[in-house]
């Protein structure tokens, strides 16, 4: 981690930060209704799904407060002013929409990976694949790691666009709840008078009740990647089983040890990541391998509902434990790859 920018650049950085603000958010308008935004605080529930896309594209979540109170976020995902950790640029979306076509055609045109073109892959943002494993694994460029000492980069790649592809989802379906749960974040901290080292929030998301949990650290993690992207924000992403999806997994995972099956709903309910995963989903497809920061793509859709948990189980071939815990080797990745092709 590096140390925080140099106090003595203040000035220069305010002006800076002005410049990059964007134009105040439109007011959500639902039924002939207009709805205040965040930090404005509402007594009774707005009559509106969450995420809500308005006519015009702005999209919003509902959060509930500590007083039991509820709130409007705006978090439309897209191409925002530059964030930059570096130049102390902190409260602005950053380039949210950008897609690697130039390493990747197919997933800019299709949202998914072509394994052919991950077969032939030599460098990415011109820097080599072997380098980006080298400085991916464990106490390299994070002591942690973004991947696994068993893993490299295009294995990772290939195992969760298989993973995606079986649910039949796109690697921009599951980037997007991550951007929102961002730009909640960037609203709560922007506020005056936040002491960005820590916050929680809570919010509605398909019907179910999402719980996040952010700090910050001291310094920032730099990317693997030849790019832009940093990381700041130790996030925490978890909700609840309701009771129909607790039955389902008992009945088909009973076989399981008692460690095992805490396992498997701690990494279904509960992602640790930060921010920089979003930008790598869309970007690149990654979601980091197995570590402790990883977005599992299993996970995303299951907590914030873009999937019920009896089709992701079923398109993972009712392997819920294995598809959760199985690093993404190349062994594994090609005969995954081969399966899917079936």
């Amino acid at each position: 981690m590096k140390t925080l920018f140099a106090m003595s650049f203040a000035l220069l950085i305010a002006v800076v930060q002005v410049c990059a603000q964007t134009a105040p958010e439109e007011k959500p308008v639902f039924e002939g209704t207009t709805y205040p935004i965040y930090p404005t605080i509402l007594s009774d529930k707005p009559n509106i799904s969450s995420p809500f896309t308005t006519s015009n594209g702005r999209t919003y979540v509902v959060g509930l407060t500590a007083g039991g109170g509820y709130s409007i976020f705006p978090v439309t995902v897209e191409n925002g002013a530059e964030l930059n950790y570096e130049k102390n640029i902190w409260h602005t979306k950053g380039r949210q929409l950008d897609v690697d076509s130039v390493d990747f055609s197919s997933l800019a045109e299709t949202g998914l990976h072509a394994q052919e073109e991950l077969d032939r892959t030599i460098a990415i943002t011109g820097r080599s694949v072997e380098e980006i494993t080298r400085i991916g694994h464990p106490r390299q460029y994070s002591g942690i790691g973004f991947m696994a000492e068993d893993e490299d980069i295009i294995s990772v790649l290939a195992g969760d666009n298989v993973l995606v592809r079986s649910m039949n989802m796109t690697h921009p379906d599951l980037a997007l709840p991550l951007f929102h749960v961002f730009n909640v974040i960037q609203n709560v901290v922007s506020q005056p008078g936040y002491h960005k080292r820590g916050g929680t929030q809570t919010i509605l998301y398909n019907g179910s009740v999402v719980n996040l949990k952010f700090w910050g650290a001291k310094g920032w993690q730099e990317s693997i990647f030849n790019d832009e992207i940093l990381g700041y924000w130790e996030i925490e992403i978890s909700r609840e089983l309701n009771e129909g999806e607790t039955e389902y997994l008992y009945q088909w995972y009973s076989n399981l040890s008692d460690e095992e099956y805490s396992q498997m709903l701690d990494k279904l309910s509960h992602i640790h990541t930060g921010e920089m995963a979003a930008f790598y989903a869309m970007r690149y497809g990654f979601y980091e391998g197995h570590t402790g920061y990883r977005a599992d793509p299993i996970a995303i859709a299951f907590i914030f509902g873009l999937q019920e948990i009896r089709d992701i189980d079923g398109a993972l071939g009712k392997d819920l434990h294995a598809a959760l815990t199985t690093h993404h080797t190349s062994e594994d990745t090609v005969h995954s790859s081969c399966k899917s092709n079936e």
